[in-house]
């Protein structure tokens, strides 16, 4: 499991994360939404502190950068 989420996107999902979890509890999401919002927000903070996103990966997508192994 290479990595393949670089320092901004592993910065802003956790703060949607907190956004979200701020709507389920004020009560401004409820319903299927607040656990559809609950289980994003999950995800997206498991997938910060990993550092890997599964989503990316069948699309060979990387928001990490240029490795110096790679800089030409």
């Amino acid at each position: 499991m290479t990595r393949n989420m670089g320092n901004a996107d592993r910065i802003i999902r956790p703060v949607i994360a907190v956004v979200l979890a701020a709507l389920i509890f004020t009560g401004s999401v409820t319903g299927v939404w607040a656990i559809v919002a609950g289980v994003v927000a999950v995800a997206f903070v498991v997938t910060s502190v990993v550092g890997f996103c599964p989503g990316y990966w069948p699309f060979g997508v990387s928001t990490r950068g240029r490795h110096k192994s790679q800089a030409q």
